[in-house]
């Protein structure tokens, strides 16, 4: 039972972003190479965060727990405010990297464009943030204890893993509207970006009520599918063009392999 859960909470956190890597990424070895940058700035922002986190609690008194909630909720703002940060960082690395290629490419444009880089850096800072909140999840799910025995929520596995979905797939709507902000200097846009990230770290404070927490990230995160879909120049045109593979892209790359 506990192999079950474990590799059912593994594929629902983790099989989406796999399946786009897969599909989107991995045969290209100049987005595996930013995907992996993006997930070492990401790495670098915990780094950061976790290192101010210890000096805090260092020096905070231990016995108080009004203060201790109070540095967890310190935490976690200053968590999220530092991703955001490394994010921008890295878009204006992948800017200059990005302007380096062209000047060595033998083509007139970009080897990749502002909004592929988005997505891939964006899916980069997701599999990092899934994997460091759900890890330890996934290991004390192989056992020996069971969750729910002394009265606990039995949906904390598959809460968890549901979750880590959400904030993999929200890093990548993320990226794709922060770059796209950034591109036009829409800062209202970033600022909402920003206060998004704020409001889905904060929901996770109303755990164990995991409705309290799941229902408003997933209604978030279609919310920002929707933007970042716009963002990346899509409409509802073209979207139902693809959906009924009457896109003419599709068509002519169809016709050709005939």
């Amino acid at each position: 039972m506990t192999a079950a859960v474990f590799f059912g909470c593994t594929f629902i956190a983790f099989g989406p972003a796999v399946a786009l890597f897969l599909f989107t990424i991995a045969h290209d070895p100049l987005r595996v190479i930013f995907l992996i940058a993006g997930a070492f700035f990401w790495l670098v922002s915990l780094l950061l965060s976790s290192l101010v986190w210890f000096i805090a609690v260092q020096i905070s008194n231990k016995d108080s727990a009004t203060q201790q909630k109070g540095l967890l909720i310190f935490g976690v703002v200053l968590s999220v405010l530092l991703q955001e940060v490394f994010r921008f960082a890295y878009y204006k690395l992948l800017k200059k990297a990005n302007a380096g290629l062209l000047a060595i490419s033998q083509e007139d444009t970009m080897p990749i464009s502002v909004r592929q880089l988005a997505y891939v850096s964006g899916l980069g800072f997701g599999f990092m943030s899934g994997a460091f909140s759900v890890v330890n999840i996934l290991s004390d799910s192989l056992g020996p204890g069971t969750v729910g025995i002394q009265g606990d929520s039995q949906q904390y596995f598959i809460s968890s893993a549901f979750m880590t979905l959400a904030i993999i797939l929200l890093h990548m709507f993320w990226g794709v509207v922060f770059f796209e902000s950034c591109e036009h200097q829409r800062w209202l846009s970033l600022g909402a970006v920003v206060f998004s990230h704020l409001l889905v770290s904060c929901l996770t404070f109303l755990n164990p009520q995991y409705e309290g927490s799941l229902i408003p990230t997933y209604i978030i995160l279609c919310l920002m599918a929707g933007w970042a879909f716009t963002c990346a120049g899509g409409s509802l045109r073209n979207l139902k063009l693809c959906l009924t593979c009457k896109d003419g892209d599709f068509l002519l790359v169809n016709h050709r392999s005939r």
